[in-house]
């Protein structure tokens, strides 16, 4: 298979798996609940966000409006960067890395796109999808769903310590979703290896 179609098969397999959980989670819990995956260890955690991945926020409808053009750009630039790859023959890995981050941040634009427009809120029951009276916002404002989460450790710091003594202490404390994973997957890659990777990159 050649790399062109390892690409496109690996970004229409995450974007699937990233809307279909999406979807799901959406349709079939409310914001706030939880569901074991792994005891303690891993959760789904239903929650949205107005902004960037991981949960972080960008102020207002204007800040969202903002970013959600510049997701859309930023989709473009790394799209252009991907067919360039492909047609030089580029190195595999570099072409898959790249295709993860961009189907990462195709998966989160989509949320933000469309979400408002067909889905009804997630406060006190499932949403609705294509609900009679219309979304819970508008084109380009609508919130972008996150699920994953895994609280490695959860415990309290000791008394004796400097720092929050008695207070909960909870390692990886953020909430995300498969595109957010696919986007820190393709930079992890190309930061660890891409000595390798832009090597017959002229």
């Amino acid at each position: 298979m050649s790399p062109g179609k390892k690409s496109l098969l690996l970004i229409l397999l995450i974007l699937i798996i990233d809307q279909a959980l999406k979807i799901w989670v959406k349709t079939n819990m409310q914001i706030g609940d939880e569901i074991a995956l792994f005891g303690n260890w891993g959760k789904l955690h239903f929650i949205e966000n107005n902004g960037m991945a991981f949960g972080m926020e960008m102020g207002g409808k204007a800040g969202k409006f903002i970013l959600s053009i510049f997701r859309i750009i930023a989709i473009i630039g790394i799209g252009w960067f991907l067919v360039r790859l492909v047609r030089k023959n580029a190195n595999c890995g570099l072409i898959l890395a790249v295709s993860a981050i961009m189907v990462g941040a195709i998966g989160n634009i989509i949320d933000s796109a469309f979400y408002g427009m067909i889905f009804s809120e997630s406060f006190h029951q499932p949403a609705v999808l294509f609900p009679p009276g219309g979304g819970y916002s508008s084109f380009l404002h609508g919130k972008v769903v996150d699920m994953l989460y895994f609280p490695v450790i959860n415990t309290t710091w000791p008394g004796w310590s400097p720092f929050r003594p008695g207070e909960s202490f909870i390692f990886f404390r953020p909430v995300f979703n498969i595109a957010d994973s696919a986007i820190t997957c393709g930079v992890l890659t190309i930061l660890i290896f891409q000595k390798k990777m832009f090597k017959d990159l002229s």
